[in-house]
C-alpha cells in the first residue's frame, strides 16, 4: 500500500497516490545536490542511496537534517566503480564488474554459492552497515543499482543478509517488473520493461516466502533524453496498487558523466520535477506522491 500524510499526498494533492523513488543519491556531489532540491520542493517521496562513492558520507549528513518526509533506502551496488570489501573473486582489479558479466555470472549459477558468494553477501553487509551507521538506523527499503538485486545469487546473499539483521517484514524491496498489461497500456520501454519483469518474478516469489514487503506497480523505463516530461505521463499509466516510480534527477558534474555517461538525462528530469509541468502532469492524472512506508513506522 502507498502511504500518504492524509487523504491528499505527501505533497497536499488528492489523487491516486503512487511513490517517486530518486536513484543514485551519493554517486557524486552533483547528482546528491539536485535529489536534495526536488527532496526540498516536495518532488519525491523516497530516495536511494548509494554508499560506496567517496562523497555519500557528506551528502548523507544534509540528507539526514532534511525534514521533507520520504523513504530512505540502500541502492545498492554491484557495478559501479569500488566495492566497500575486498572481493578478489568478483572485482579482482578493485573495480566492480559490468553489469553484462554479473548477468552472465548469475545465469550460469556462479553466484549461489561458494566464493563469490561469499564476497556478494560480505559487500551487501558492508553497504547495509554504511548505510545505519550515517542515518541511525536502517533503511526502508532496499533496490539496487540496474535492478542486480533480482539476479540469482545476488537475491540469496540479500536475503541472507537481512534475515541475519532481524529485518525481515521490517522493510521492503523494489519489484523492478509489472504486470505485462501494465506494461502493454503505458507504451513506453515494452521490451525493457517485460524483460525485467521475467527477471524479477523469481525475486518477488522468495521475497513474499521470506516475509519482505515489495511494490506491486512500476515504471521508469524512458524512450531517452530530450522527451522526458512526456515519457513521464506515461509512467502513470495503469498504476499498481502500490505503485513505484523510479527517477534520475540530478546536476552533471564531472564524476556522473565520468562514472555514468549512458544516463544524460538527469539535468532534464530535474528540471522536469522542479517546473509546472511536474505538477500539472499529476493533475492530469489524478495522482499524488505517496510513501511505501507508513509514516508511523518510519
Amino acid at each position: 500500500m502507498v502511504y500518504g500524510g492524509s487523504s491528499a499526498g505527501a505533497n497536499g494533492r488528492h489523487g491516486a497516490l503512487f511513490c517517486l523513488c530518486a536513484d543514485d543519491f551519493g554517486l557524486s556531489e552533483g547528482v546528491s545536490r539536485g535529489i536534495l532540491a526536488a527532496l526540498v520542493a516536495e518532488r519525491l517521496s523516497a530516495i536511494s542511496v548509494m554508499t560506496t562513492r567517496p562523497s555519500w558520507r557528506a551528502a548523507a549528513r544534509n540528507l539526514a537534517c532534511s525534514d521533507s518526509p520520504a523513504d530512505l533506502g540502500l541502492h545498492l551496488n554491484l557495478t559501479l566503480a569500488e566495492p566497500l570489501t575486498k572481493m578478489p573473486k568478483l572485482a579482482p582489479s578493485g573495480q566492480l564488474p559490468a553489469l553484462a558479466d554479473l548477468f552472465s555470472a548469475a545465469q550460469a549459477g556462479q553466484l549461489q554459492d561458494g566464493e563469490l558468494y561469499t564476497e556478494i553477501a560480505e559487500e551487501i553487509a558492508a553497504q547495509l552497515y554504511a548505510f545505519a551507521v550515517a542515518f541511525g538506523r536502517f533503511p526502508d527499503f532496499v533496490d539496487s543499482r540496474q535492478h542486480v538485486h533480482v539476479l540469482p545469487g545476488v537475491r540469496r546473499a540479500l536475503f541472507a543478509v537481512l534475515e541475519g539483521k532481524g529485518l525481515a517484514g521490517q522493510l521492503w524491496l523494489r519489484n523492478p517488473g509489472d504486470h505485462p498489461w501494465r506494461i502493454l497500456r503505458r507504451q513506453i520501454g515494452i521490451t525493457t520493461a517485460l524483460d525485467m519483469n521475467r527477471l524479477a518474478r523469481p525475486f518477488v516469489a522468495e521475497a513474499h516466502a521470506q516475509g519482505f514487503a515489495v511494490n506491486e506497480g512500476f515504471a521508469g523505463f524512458f524512450a531517452g533524453a530530450g522527451r522526458y516530461a512526456e515519457d513521464f505521463a506515461h509512467f502513470l499509466v495503469a498504476p499498481g496498487p502500490s505503485h513505484l516510480v523510479m527517477c534520475h534527477p540530478g546536476h552533471d558534474d564531472d564524476d556522473s558523466i565520468r562514472l555514468d555517461a549512458t544516463r544524460r538525462s538527469r539535468q532534464e528530469e530535474l528540471a522536469f520535477l522542479l517546473s509546472p509541468q511536474f505538477d500539472a502532469c499529476l493533475d492530469r492524472h489524478h495522482a499524488a506522491l505517496g510513501r511505501l512506508t507508513s509514516p508511523s513506522r518510519a
